[in-house]
């Protein structure tokens, strides 16, 4: 899927949210500058969350509790080896289950391997302008491109 600015990137966040439920993950991929908080922005948008979203890049996670349903923003960015980010993303895991929340994971490369049941978002830069999305569903069977 094409999006061109930064209002589809959000409507598009916004749009995936009304599709998840307490504890889904979300895994976002994609390199700098690409547009995952911005993403997250619209999710936390659908979940009519007040709260100002911002990239949790030196704080690892920050936790948003004012919608619908809550929300753990998670970046594994900073994070080099397997087990450190294994241990953030098993601890915020088990705070999404008590609090019934919505888990996104920005730069989830490292964890991938050990999470069963999530969302995959890819997004990359399209040729002149704009990004590409391609999403999946926990199953696999709903592709956007």
């Amino acid at each position: 899927m094409f999006v061109e600015n930064l209002e589809e990137t959000l409507n598009l966040g916004k749009k995936l949210s009304h599709k998840l439920n307490p504890q889904s993950i979300v895994l976002l991929k994609g390199p700098i500058g690409a547009g995952k908080t911005s993403f997250v922005q619209g999710i936390a948008k659908g979940l009519s969350i007040s709260e100002d979203i911002t990239s949790p890049t030196f704080a690892l996670s920050h936790h948003y509790n004012s919608g619908k349903i809550p929300l753990i923003h998670l970046d594994l960015y900073r994070l080099k080896d397997v087990s450190s980010a294994k241990e953030v993303f098993f601890s915020e895991e088990e705070e999404a289950v008590q609090s019934q929340a919505i888990l996104v994971i920005e730069w989830p490369e490292l964890i991938e391997p050990v999470i069963e049941n999530f969302w995959k978002i890819e997004i990359s830069y399209a040729k002149n302008y704009g990004r590409h999305y391609e999403i999946r569903d926990p199953k696999n069977l709903l592709t956007v491109s």
